[in-house]
């Protein structure tokens, strides 16, 4: 029981415990000024804001769908990480996110939120079963792609932005989508390099 558990741990789902735990405890510690994505701040050299502005939430239903939609994305996809590798995953996401706003989305003066980093992780997980044959990736890099781009056009769903009490960042998917896929491509060169271990 206990190497079963040992092992569950040092997976991707040990991963999403401790996001499950560290967001939440964020969200209640009302850390928003401290910790959140504000260009001002970034541009005054607080450079961690586009890492852990990632990890905050504008309301409870915004934590708790974005909690939600990681459980089921890393239960979706079969993943070629442990717990560190996916963590590293998860961390170049998150830098990857921020980076992203910051430099190609000017207009964006401030965003806390996941959702970003789980189009990147569905983009990634999608990306990379289709490279290792599994037809059905298609569907599901077709349909983010699909998904992504009518939010660009609509602008975002309205019922979505008042449950979470903020306008949907859309930029964010767009850049977080990109961002798995780079990193899918990225992870499929490196493991078919001559003398890489798999």
């Amino acid at each position: 029981m206990q190497q079963k558990l040992a092992s569950w741990f040092n997976s991707p789902m040990g991963a999403a415990l401790l996001l499950s735990l560290l967001c939440p405890l964020l969200y209640f510690l009302g850390l928003d000024n401290e910790l959140a994505f504000r260009r001002s701040q970034i541009e005054n050299g607080q450079w961690f804001r586009l890492i852990t502005g990632n990890l905050l939430h504008t309301n409870h239903w915004h934590l708790l769908m974005n909690l939600a939609g990681l459980w089921v994305i890393i239960s979706l996809f079969k993943w070629p990480f442990r717990l560190a590798g996916f963590s590293l995953l998860l961390l170049t996401l998150f830098a990857a996110e921020g980076l992203g706003l910051y430099w190609f989305v000017p207009s964006m003066m401030g965003y806390v939120g996941l959702s970003g980093v789980l189009h990147g992780l569905f983009a990634f997980g999608a990306c990379n079963e289709l490279l290792n044959g599994v037809r059905f990736g298609w569907v599901l890099i077709v349909g983010v792609i699909a998904k992504v781009s009518y939010e660009m056009a609509s602008g975002g769903s309205t019922e979505l932005a008042s449950l979470i009490d903020a306008k949907v960042a859309v930029e964010s998917h767009l850049v977080g989508m990109l961002a798995g896929i780079i990193c899918a491509l990225l992870w499929q060169w490196l493991c078919k390099r001559p003398g890489a271990n798999h």
